[in-house]
């Protein structure tokens, strides 16, 4: 019997009657055996029943290969189409906080029938409307009758697939928009859907070092002339798994991605009125955005991206007068909202877990870039946020000319987009994916966090970017940050603008 950790463990999963919460698998150490044979090493792990939901009386099985196999996946792949209809939501009593443990769901006291249209209206049994979103494909948030409900999608995992079952989901939270009054509830179609199964990418050799492809560094220079690319050499102290984890993480594969809402006449005319250039950076002379950090090998992006955000739109906010740097490793050990160093989006960490949990300070829990137990400490002061929404209202609805506005009236803000093998030589200029590839990189294409400063239309190309501020450190780029062209959806990078409202 041997203990392996649990990064190692997010290789494979095969589960029979059960799946684990994301957050769940990577929080706790299992205990393995090893079989050695001919074929390779078979490895069966054992995980205490307690650790998980029961699903009346399943029994949990899980079994992981560690090599030269699948790596890297979205859990769940769950489109706008699969939840539209008549859902039946079942809810315990309304008595928890903050902490409440949903592992288990306990005794239903309400139960409550809402049927979901697109792109973003819910209505109750009694006809009552509010609204709700897709999170990227992962779960989905309902807010209504001043309660809001979070939960993922129900999924089963094995070596080579993922099923997603797209008409259930793990169990949930809910509360009151005052962050009061907590409970758990299941969610269930009344319709029921056909699972969608997605195929996990066979990653040979995962931990063999990066190495900069100078023959692909060439390339990318002599095929275009609006961005140079070079090499990194500080970036072969990490695998190529690690190298993964820094654009994303598994949890963070793209297979999925809506595409921006054509703007309205409105939109493009408040959009006509904005400077031509602007940057956090530099407003008469006043820098509103944190300093460049890196996240090293661990998949943090999406909560370094999420802190910035809030760092940056408290500076806005209070013109500087509170320059906070709030703690990553805090959401990395805290959060079940997200997976840890495997990945997250922002609109989970720098909304929900903000608004439900607070954010604090990174002297309080300084970043380590490993998941840990959380040991939150209670004697510091935490920062809130009263609202938060993808721009346009849901997941879907963003386009250039919102972000644009939101931007210069409101801060700095997190966007998300696709990370090609290209982006990893990109040392300035407007970068504009190349289609080139990496033939040595063995990983699936991946959502990379960063937070957006500014935007502009570049002199020499006369090409429009936005500039966004990376967690690679400050030898990246552009002293740290990167210009990426604006205005075609390049990476996706105007399909998911997300806008938190932090409380001073």
């Amino acid at each position: 019997m041997v203990i392996i950790p649990p990064l190692a463990c997010t290789k494979i999963l095969s589960v029979v009657g059960h799946s684990l919460r994301p957050k769940e698998f990577n929080k706790n150490w299992y205990t393995i055996m090893i079989t050695f044979s001919k074929d390779g090493i078979s490895i069966i792990m054992k995980i205490n029943p307690a650790n998980i939901r029961e699903k009346e009386g399943a029994v949990v099985l899980l079994t992981i290969a560690l090599l030269g196999l699948a790596y890297g996946d979205t859990p769940a792949t769950c489109l706008y189409e699969d939840i539209i209809g008549t859902w039946t939501f079942s809810e315990t009593e309304r008595n928890g906080d903050n902490t409440i443990n949903c592992d288990t769901l306990g005794e239903v006291v309400h139960t409550k029938t809402f049927t979901f249209t697109f792109p973003d209206t819910v209505t109750d049994e009694l006809g009552n409307s509010g609204t709700w979103t897709l999170i990227y494909n992962q779960g989905f948030e309902v807010n209504i009758n001043e309660r809001s409900y979070f939960a993922f999608f129900y999924y089963n995992q094995t070596a080579l697939t993922v099923t997603s079952y797209c008409d259930t989901l793990f169990n949930g939270w809910v509360r009151d928009t005052t962050v009061r009054n907590w409970a758990c509830f299941q969610g269930l179609k009344n319709t029921p859907v056909d699972p969608r199964v997605s195929t996990n990418a066979v990653v040979q050799s995962p931990k063999k070092k990066f190495k900069n492809n100078y023959k692909l560094i060439e390339k990318i220079n002599s095929v275009q002339s609006s961005w140079k690319a070079g090499p990194y050499p500080q970036n072969e102290k990490y695998t190529y798994e690690e190298m993964n984890l820094r654009k994303g993480g598994p949890v963070s594969t793209v297979r999925h991605r809506v595409q921006p809402a054509p703007a309205t006449p409105e939109q493009k005319k408040r959009a006509s009125l904005l400077p031509e250039n602007f940057d956090w950076r530099d407003v008469e002379g006043v820098n509103y955005v944190s300093p460049v950090r890196d996240q090293a090998n661990c998949g943090s992006c999406y909560i370094f991206a999420s802190m910035a955000s809030l760092e940056a739109r408290l500076r806005v906010a209070t013109r500087n007068e509170r320059q906070d740097v709030f703690s990553t490793q805090d959401v990395l050990d805290c959060s079940v909202l997200s997976q840890g160093c495997a990945g997250g989006f922002n609109y989970l960490i720098a909304g929900r877990y903000a608004q439900d949990q607070g954010v604090i300070a990174e002297e309080c829990t300084p970043y380590r870039g490993v998941d840990g137990e959380c040991t939150r400490n209670s004697s510091c002061p935490q920062t809130y946020v009263s609202d938060y929404y993808y721009l346009g209202g849901y997941y879907g609805g963003c386009n250039e000319e919102l972000m644009l506005e939101a931007l210069v009236e409101g801060g700095p803000y997190p966007v998300s987009y696709e990370v090609y093998d290209d982006f990893d030589y990109y040392t300035g200029g407007v970068y504009e994916h190349t289609g080139l590839q990496d033939e040595f990189n063995p990983f699936e294409i991946v959502n990379h966090a960063v937070l957006l400063v500014g935007y502009g239309v570049d002199e020499e190309t006369g090409k429009k970017y936005w500039t966004c501020k990376n967690s690679w450190g400050g030898s990246f780029g552009e002293e740290g940050y990167f210009r990426i062209v604006r205005g075609v959806d390049n990476c996706g990078i105007e399909s998911m603008g997300f806008i938190p409202v932090v409380i001073p």
